[in-house]
């Protein structure tokens, strides 16, 4: 185990943050030195996943904001299947600011909270946060860049897990270094998605002598990624980091 835990705060406790949150509940028990079915490391750099307190959340729905995080990722629209029982965490979803986070297509589907914005950096200041992972929808730039923003107003790392570019662009990445902070990201890619596979199977026509001239991935889903992407003018991030990943 870890000598302290690592506190994580999450922006948009959408379909992958339930993923997330419900794995802490089913690998809090596993061991680092043994096969462990959909988990990498249960131990990393000394840290375990039972190491890993969520303690801050940010949503814009009006069926997660105020609830606990525990039932917050199980209401709509998340559809991630249910593998874990997940006990209450003691931890509100915040509301977060909405800026460009809802695309046209979505705003079919997530009605908006009433309640006021919560001050985001106080809040990741006063739960003690170590972390924030950005769970924001695809598009979402300005509403990224203002997470960045609090995680370095509040002294917090920064995981980007969506195609804004933030770690991948100088300024930002010297803005996190001068603090002496983590920044990661951008774009994580799924278990085993589309990317991760294209990939492979182009570096193993690359390994048995044949040259690629031209590739192609389509992706398809089912959360509400797949609304947001309908719109093209929220896709262009997203293309360009797909084609860099796989090149």
């Amino acid at each position: 185990m870890g000598s302290k835990k690592v506190r994580i705060g999450i922006a948009g406790v959408g379909n992958c943050a339930s993923s997330l949150v419900q794995g802490l509940s089913y690998y809090r028990d596993a061991r680092g030195n043994e096969p462990i079915p959909g988990l990498m490391h249960a131990d990393l750099g000394g840290y375990h996943v039972d190491d890993i307190e969520v303690v801050c959340a940010f949503d814009v729905a009006k069926g997660k904001v105020g609830r606990d995080v525990a039932e917050a990722i199980f209401n709509a629209p998340n559809n991630t299947f249910r593998f874990a029982d997940v006990e209450a965490t003691g931890v509100r979803v915040e509301r977060g600011p909405t800026l460009d986070g809802i695309g046209k297509y979505l705003r079919d589907e997530i009605e908006e909270a009433e309640e006021p914005v919560a001050n985001v950096s106080a809040l990741l200041r006063e739960s003690g946060a170590d972390v924030l992972v950005s769970y924001l929808p695809v598009g979402s730039e300005e509403a990224t860049r203002f997470y960045a923003e609090c995680a370095l107003e509040a002294g917090c790392a920064f995981v980007n897990c969506i195609p804004v570019f933030i770690a991948s662009r100088p300024e930002w990445r010297q803005l996190f270094e001068q603090r002496g902070l983590p920044l990661i990201g951008d774009d994580i890619k799924s278990q085993v998605g589309a990317t991760i596979v294209h990939r492979l199977l182009a570096n193993l026509f690359r390994e048995r002598g044949v040259r690629i001239d031209r590739t192609y991935q389509l992706n398809f889903g089912g959360n509400t990624d797949f609304l947001n992407m309908l719109e093209r003018e929220r896709l262009e991030s997203k293309k360009i980091s797909k084609t860099q990943s796989v090149t």
